[in-house]
């Protein structure tokens, strides 16, 4: 599978930039998982502080139900998760609640688009579902980059 070479890094940076400048999300970032990585994230969010090891986990196909026992951490923030559908074909999404008091917990939705994924975490306050659909409007976008990248090849 190709990925930077599928979107540039200014791409991400500048959807990125773009929907969170909606006030329905505090955080974002685009990461691929062979091998895994940032390939583009917020400044100011917190999901810059991704790492390898929990976009592995995070992406895993192997041991999924161990996520809905343990929850799962994200830029050292603990989650728990809530549906889990990323690797089912036509949704390939994931839906996650951040830790805490339910007044102050965050929703947090991943999307797969192609071979690269988005992670969302909305403002405190943000429903689940507004957060999901921002994600599929976001996800097109950036698919419709990728196909017109790759038909630039």
């Amino acid at each position: 599978m190709q990925h930077l070479r599928d979107i540039s890094q200014e791409v991400c940076q500048d959807r990125i930039t773009l929907f969170l400048h909606t006030g329905i999300c505090c955080a974002a970032a685009i990461i691929t998982n062979s091998p895994p990585w940032l390939l583009a994230s917020y400044s100011e969010g917190n999901l810059f502080q991704l790492t390898r090891e929990e976009i592995q986990i995070l992406l895993a196909r192997e041991g999924r139900e161990k996520l809905f026992r343990q929850g799962i951490t994200l830029a050292g923030t603990k989650c728990l998760l809530i549906r889990d559908n990323l690797y089912t074909e036509g949704n390939n999404t994931m839906d996650l609640r951040t830790k805490g008091q339910s007044w102050s917990s965050q929703a947090v939705t991943v999307i797969q688009i192609e071979s690269v994924y988005l992670v969302l975490m909305g403002q405190k306050g943000t429903e689940g579902g507004l957060l999901n659909l921002n994600a599929f409007e976001m996800a097109g976008y950036i698919r419709k980059a990728i196909h017109q990248r790759r038909a630039n090849f």
